[in-house]
């Protein structure tokens, strides 16, 4: 019995282009919702673009147009981005609609009724150059709990821990660098912590998957607070009912935009919302990236818990993109549009090399350049193509395009092909892609070798039907493994659907034999990368980048004197002990010995170092920096090191002779 099955995508936000990390996401929900349709099922995608928010209020303010032109503009480039990279949707609308005002509204009323909405005052920043309050990422300062500088106002990239904006160390306005000033003001307030429980029966029931479940236990032991979900004005977005300034946190009515887009497709489309939604006839999927897990994995089902609406049946949560093992960055033209990358390349490319990566966990995947030109020249043209490269043409020409029966060889071979059916669609199913890519390219290397062995080119000179066999197996091969990677290849299916002679292809005819058939002229499938337009497409993003700027990205901290540098007491501390920190992949809790006395350090050099080569180690400790509390235990400390970030991290060491609680000056 065929599956009712809706699927959504974490909405871009509309305050910018698609890039090729965004693509990792929307290229897997695109694989798996294909994936279902091929095999049969009713499978319904939606997405929208994410228009509220200050930042888009900013944007639009910049440009000096009205936010609404903004979202407007940027919705037809996402559409176009998506359709270019065949993300074919089945509604893709905008959280700035009338059906999203309505449910946000319904959804809002309801946690109201249910006692789950509490009015509380608040202290936040306010930029009285912007005449704002400063959200979240509008406001930049030093870690509150590890000292890290340049952080947004919830959370920080260095040691992974969340804060409050008025617990920044010297914040200062994203926008114009002006230190806030703190205001009161009274909030909206949804009580998630009387959903815990609702919570973590949901997630042990499978709403999660097992990789990301150590996290959601994590923060269950840190304790649920009460979420914000409203902001003053000036703010894009809807107003909450009965204010005149106060408006819906842009983050509580963007995950209702998957089911305002739904309504509004089910309305042109005679389908009843409320059944498809919420009565459980369909399964409904949530794809995410892990950095927005927070959201989707608590505050959006606990809404709809407290709404008496139904949650997503799980969340698949995936990784970033890193390419040449480093994040995308602009300077090196490997931040890359969508737009850029299809006027260079054939986006069936990423969507190959992608699936190739995907194994349905959260961890990052890297795009290799090399390896991605090696890998879509060896797979796509080298092996799969070439099967029917070799026997479309020659069949046209000596075998008047006809199609035999297969001998017993010829049987065999697609007795091995279709033997791989079931373990592909559980790989699919499991979103296990790269199994899926490794499958179908040792079943053409099988096929390819099956063509070795009865050279074609030659009996054709001395044995037609022979010949005539052998391609009918080979023509085959070429279908079935069309048909494993239709939800990967769509445009190439397309092709060899034409080139085959024969309707759209499904799962269910991979078993049937194409015999006695008459096929279409062969014409070229994909072509070989071009090597020289990658680089051409890296060094238009160089360009895009803009010339080298004559200061720092970021305003410079303000001044110090050198009465508050000599406060600093810098002492020589050897490493006794290094361990990792559960929960928190940036830390290491390292245990120095400083002259005698042993000091707790948490230090976000994770990625840079591992806990078994710092042992021993001889480094400089700021000796009398305050103590401070995090998530993970008190750091009485901090160790010196320099770098951006990341692998990009260097510890000072000192010489192995130097004596522990020595002064360095």
């Amino acid at each position: 019995m065929a599956r009712k099955i809706v699927v959504t995508s974490a909405l871009p936000y509309a305050n910018g282009p698609i890039h090729i990390g965004h693509l990792v996401e929307y290229i897997q929900t695109d694989i798996w919702v294909r994936f279902h349709k091929t095999c049969g099922n009713q499978c319904l995608y939606f997405c929208a673009d994410d228009t509220h928010g200050t930042p888009v209020m900013i944007t639009a303010r910049a440009e000096g147009i009205e936010p609404e032109q903004l979202i407007e503009r940027v919705h037809k480039e996402h559409i176009a981005d998506f359709n270019g990279f065949l993300i074919e949707f089945d509604n893709y609308y905008s959280t700035h609609s009338p059906e999203n005002k309505y449910l946000s509204e319904l959804i809002f009323n309801r946690l109201s009724e249910a006692g789950s909405v509490v009015k509380r005052n608040v202290e936040q920043a306010y930029c009285e150059k912007c005449k704002m309050s400063l959200p979240d990422r509008y406001i930049r300062g030093r870690c509150p709990r590890c000292g890290a500088d340049d952080q947004y106002g919830d959370s920080c990239d260095k040691c992974g821990g969340t804060h409050e904006p008025t617990e920044l160390i010297d914040p200062r306005c994203a926008t114009c660098s002006t230190p806030p000033v703190r205001r009161q003001s009274q909030h909206y307030f949804f009580k998630l912590a009387d959903y815990q429980q609702q919570l973590k029966d949901l997630i042990s029931g499978g709403y999660a998957q097992k990789s990301t479940v150590k996290k959601l236990d994590e923060w269950f032991k840190t304790g649920l607070k009460d979420w914000d979900i409203s902001r003053d004005g000036p703010y894009f977005g809807f107003k909450i009912p009965g204010e005149e300034n106060k408006f819906f946190y842009v983050w509580l009515d963007a995950p209702i935009g998957y089911m305002a887009s739904a309504k509004n497709y089910c309305d042109n489309n005679g389908l009843d919302f409320d059944k498809l939604w919420n009565s459980g006839e369909y399964e409904v999927y949530h794809f995410i990236g892990k950095d927005i897990m927070y959201f989707h994995a608590l505050f959006f089902p606990a809404m709809l818990i407290a709404a008496g609406l139904k949650p997503a049946d799980k969340l698949f949560v995936h990784g970033f993109l890193t390419v040449n093992g480093e994040k995308m960055s602009k300077s090196r033209g490997t931040f890359v549009r969508a737009e850029t990358y299809l006027k260079y390349l054939d986006p069936e490319y990423l969507r190959y090399y992608y699936a190739g990566k995907l194994s349905g966990g959260i961890e990052d995947i890297d795009l290799s350049v090399d390896d991605f030109v090696n890998k879509v020249n060896s797979d796509m043209v080298g092996k799969l193509a070439n099967l029917a490269s070799r026997s479309g043409p020659m069949l046209t020409k000596n075998l008047d395009a006809e199609l035999g029966r297969l001998d017993d060889s010829g049987k065999e071979l697609i007795s091995r092909l279709t033997a791989a059916k079931q373990q592909i669609i559980d790989n699919y199913e499991n979103l296990n892609f790269a199994a899926v890519v490794r499958t179908v390219a040792a079943l053409a290397d099988e096929a390819n070798r099956y063509v070795e062995k009865h050279q074609p080119w030659v009996t054709v000179k001395t044995d037609l039907e022979e010949t005539r066999s052998t391609l009918t197996a080979v023509i085959n091969a070429v279908r079935i493994l069309t048909i494993y990677l239709k939800p990967i290849l769509p445009g190439y299916a397309e092709k060899v659907e034409k080139f085959l002679n024969v309707d759209r292809l499904h799962f269910a005819d991979v078993e049937a034999l194409l015999v006695n058939h008459r096929i279409n002229r062969f014409e070229k499938l994909v072509d070989r990368i071009d090597r020289s337009k990658v680089n051409e497409m890296i060094e238009q993003n160089k360009e895009a980048a803009g010339p080298e700027r004559s200061g720092p990205e970021e305003p410079i901290a303000p001044e110090c004197t050198i009465d508050d540098f000599a406060k600093i007491d810098m002492r020589i501390a050897k490493i006794t002990r290094a361990e990792s920190v559960e929960g928190a992949d940036k830390l290491l809790r390292l245990i120095l010995d400083v002259g005698g006395l042993e000091r707790e350090v948490l230090a976000a050099i994770a990625q840079a170092y591992k806990p078994d080569q710092l042992t021993g180690k001889m480094v400089v400790y700021f000796a009398n920096l305050k103590p401070r509390k995090m998530r993970f235990g008190l750091s009485e400390g901090m160790i010196l090191a320099s770098g951006t970030g990341g692998k990009d991290v260097f510890m000072l060491t000192v010489d192995p002779g130097a004596q522990p609680g020595q002064r360095v000056s």
